[in-house]
């Protein structure tokens, strides 16, 4: 086995470097520790010196600096996994070696946009630079554009440069995981960020800190990279996403799990997943799996999972403790009682109870008593105080419902209000991230910890995601599901990560936008247009092509002089990618297509049969109502497409067309956002799911459930029940493609 162990500044990383060993299986080790300026350097090992090339064994255990970065890309192409990533020939290996010495151009910012202008030119008839498939060359390259950062994702976004971004979207898609990795560790570009010194934060901080009250209505277009946790040394970081299990993960959540992945990578630190099951009448096995199932979905990395309730036993032990310094009491006042008290500022009969009197109590709670039942335990804090979430919080409950991981041991559980400071303490965990919605109550956890004697938390806050049309609360969330509204958690209406996966969001742009508003503190209320644009972007270079014909008043077209016999002809999947396959097309002498493209037909006009050629029709056939039934044309192959305002997509007669049916799913809420107090209810959307039948080529049998494709002219498309037998429809989930729903 081969071992790389790469050394090099931490802000001038080696990309191409870093994402060839990774996709070619090979083990590198890093170390950013060098000083800035500083030329790269590595090391080389091998248990396995036959599974070397000859230049690879001559360099054996050298460090080699600068230029010679190219001649370990040669190396690692030679003994990667994937084929011909260093050339088929000698030719190729050539060519490859050319675009090696041309990609440092890149990092020259006055040559930057020539360098596009140039590449962009080569890739106007090419998917990779050279050959038929992947190569260091392209890695180079890639890596030469990711490593600018924001200068080439402002070009990214613009049409100047189409072949390059194509060409460069297309490879992210392919190889996003390892990718997505690398410029998430390495990259400070839209929120991705490399690792750096807390103490390097000055530079980067400048305008940081009025960034968040940018332009009203956008999302901050500051990076993440540019705010820095408080105190953050790097190697010394440990955080948490700590999710409730009463639930799947939403995208509001992906937010949180991601930040802290990103500061997590960023410092070099620690990410503990906790669950936060301190509720058991909520809470379940099944929300448990899926929260990890989602984690794993959204490539969280992290060390380890831990339970709230593994610290029952030292939560009841702190909590007596405080009881018996008196910074704890037992309360029997009447819930809305003591709501409306806290309200006004007044205290509770019970407030000046005895230690002695309030551990007879907390007994009672323990017992599950009935007197105990009318009981909750307090904190001490200050009643007076204007932020009303001081004012004596509560910090344990009676519930005698069994929990999910432990059953029937306790019948009283602590709020998340006692528990989290606590158990953050514990687990050494050094930032908390929290969505600023919880800011009046930061005050409380610092005053909870100094109480409990604890190591203080530092707390960072970020903005929470909001969008349109959309509910995050898992208790309103969880109506739809209990009342039969939808179809389960996952629905495609659900903003739930399998939910939106489900209808056919790529995680990697779900990724992008969150990134892209970064740590920002400000609050948005977010379009889902901006998300369904990047998707589209993403899969739209890759997505293979195919043709439906709604079923609805389908029109049959007779070419008189088409073809006698059906013929067939493979034709490419997706015209620009070549890694979208082969598809077979049947050229008969009556197609069909649809009524509206019918109805827009007039008499002697010429169309275009994509992928066929010109035909004009010549007759039009209505019923008594006036409903086109039948179209009588010839062809004209050799007429021009330019000339044409029609071009039709089409499908052969034949009993090989596949049933389709085409779901189109609305917003759950009629109203952009519920006013305060505003009962989701009363908002709710009469209609929001619609199936259109409709028929399909015959390829379509082929498609594999969560393959994505487009419907020429219709859309684009997520294959969510496959084909099985010709008297099932093949169901296919409509993926909205960022442009404004009508």
């Amino acid at each position: 086995m081969m071992e790389v162990k790469l050394s090099f500044p931490g802000d001038n990383p080696p990309l191409s470097v870093i994402a060839t060993a990774k996709l070619a299986g090979i083990p590198i080790s890093v170390d950013s520790s060098l000083a800035s300026g500083s030329l790269p350097t590595f090391l080389i090992s091998s248990s396995d010196n036959e599974y070397m090339c000859d230049e690879l064994r001559d360099i054996l255990r050298l460090k080699l600096r600068g230029t010679s970065l190219n001649t370990l890309l040669r190396c690692l192409g030679r003994v990667a996994s994937i084929p011909d990533l260093y050339g088929q020939d000698a030719f190729e290996s050539c060519q490859i070696d050319e675009w090696l010495e041309y990609a440092p151009t890149f990092s020259i910012g006055s040559e930057f946009e020539n360098a596009c202008s140039y590449v962009d030119g080569i890739l106007l008839k090419r998917t990779f630079l050279v050959g038929y498939s992947l190569s260091i060359a392209d890695i180079a390259i890639w890596s030469g554009l990711a490593g600018s950062g924001q200068r080439w994702e402002s070009l990214r976004k613009s049409k100047k440069y189409q072949n390059l971004v194509r060409w460069f979207n297309s490879i992210f898609a392919e190889y996003n995981t390892v990718l997505n990795e690398v410029t998430g560790t390495y990259v400070v570009k839209r929120g991705l960020g490399k690792p750096v010194p807390a103490k390097m934060k000055e530079k980067e901080q400048q305008g940081s800190n009025n960034g968040d009250a940018n332009e009203k209505g956008r999302a901050s277009s500051k990076a993440t990279a540019e705010v820095d946790l408080p105190d953050a040394e790097v190697g010394n970081v440990r955080l948490r996403f700590a999710p409730e299990p009463s639930g799947y993960l939403h995208i509001g959540h992906s937010k949180a799990a991601l930040m802290n992945q990103y500061f997590a990578q960023r410092y070099q630190g620690q990410l503990i997943v906790r669950f936060d099951d301190t509720n058991p009448a909520k809470e379940s096995n099944e929300f448990v799996e899926n929260l990890l199932k989602d984690i794993e979905t959204l490539g969280i990395k992290y060390d380890t999972v831990t339970y709230t309730s593994d610290y029952f036993p030292q939560l009841m032990e702190m909590a007596e403790n405080l009881i018996r310094s008196g910074k704890a009491y037992v309360d029997d006042t009447p819930r809305e009682q003591m709501q409306k008290e806290r309200m006004d500022g007044i205290e509770s009969k019970c407030r000046n109870n005895s230690p002695e009197k309030n551990m007879e109590l907390w007994k009672e709670m323990i017992a599950g008593s009935e007197r105990g039942l009318m009981c909750c335990l307090r904190g001490k804090l200050d009643m007076q105080d204007p932020n009303k979430s001081l004012r004596d919080p509560v910090y344990y409950r009676c519930n005698p419902l069994p929990h999910h991981r432990i059953g029937s041991k306790y019948k009283l559980y602590p709020t998340y209000d006692f528990a989290c400071p606590f158990v953050d303490a514990k687990e050494g965990i050094t930032h908390a991230l929290r969505s600023s919605e919880y800011h009046d109550r930061n005050a409380q956890y610092h005053r909870i910890q100094e109480d409990m004697g604890v190591k203080k938390v530092h707390i960072y806050e970020f903005s929470r995601l909001n969008l349109v049309y959309t509910l995050l609360s898992k208790r309103k969330l969880l109506w739809f599901v209990q009342n039969g509204k939808v179809d389960g958690w996952d629905d495609p209406r659900f903003p739930t990560v399998q939910g939106i996966v489900r209808r056919g969001l790529k995680v990697d742009a779900l990724i992008q936008f969150i990134l892209e508003q970064g740590a920002s503190k400000n609050l948005n209320l977010m379009e889902w247009d901006k998300l369904w644009t990047i998707n589209k972007k993403i899969i739209d270079p890759v997505c293979p092509r195919h043709t439906a014909v709604i079923e609805e008043k389908r029109v049959l077209v007779t070419l008189a002089d088409g073809p006698e016999k059906p013929f067939v002809r493979i034709i490419p999947r997706h015209k620009k990618y070549e890694g979208a396959g082969q598809k077979s097309t049947t050229f008969t002498k009556r197609i069909w297509i649809d009524y509206a493209d019918a109805v827009s037909i007039s008499e002697n006009e010429e169309i275009t049969l994509m992928d066929w050629g010109n035909a004009i029709i010549k007759e039009i056939r209505k019923d008594q109502d006036g409903i086109v039934t039948e179209l009588m044309g010839v062809l004209h192959i050799e007429g021009s497409v330019k000339t044409t305002k029609l071009k039709l997509t089409w499908l052969p007669e034949t009993s090989e067309l596949v049933n389709l049916s085409l779901m189109e799913f609305d917003y759950l809420i009629t109203k952009k956002k519920l006013d305060e107090g505003e009962d989701f209810l009363d908002a709710l959307n009469p209609c929001t799911k619609r199936e259109i039948a409709a028929v399909g080529d015959s390829n379509m049998r082929n498609l594999k459930r969560g393959e994505i494709v487009q419907l020429e002219r219709k859309g684009y498309y997520r294959c969510d029940v496959p084909f099985t037998r010709p008297s099932k429809p093949v169901v296919l989930f409509a993926i909205p493609d960022g442009r404004q729903q009508k």
